[in-house]
């Protein structure tokens, strides 16, 4: 048996038809955009964190960690730490 013609008005091809939903369905997607939404509770933070004197803190900070002269005090490190690891091993 021999088909000459097959692409013949009218005829179905369901795989086609799938295919081309699919494209749809995509390009919707990439339509969509990103969104941001930013609790209250993050304003405030960053509006705390544009303190004149937090600024210059953070500033002279990143200036002695630049030059290398940033020293870290290990008693005060230890100090924090110490609860937590109390903590986690009475549990």
């Amino acid at each position: 048996m021999k088909i000459n013609e097959t692409n013949r008005i009218g005829a179905i091809n369901p795989y086609q038809r799938n295919i081309e939903t699919g494209r749809q369905e995509e390009q919707k997607k990439s339509r969509r955009k990103d969104e941001v939404s930013i609790s209250p509770e993050a304003m405030e933070m960053l509006n705390r964190s544009s303190d004149a004197d937090r600024v210059k803190k953070i500033q002279e900070l990143k200036q002695q960690v630049a030059s290398g002269t940033y020293r870290v005090d290990a008693d005060k490190i230890a100090e924090k730490l110490l609860p937590f690891f109390k903590q986690s091993s009475e549990s």
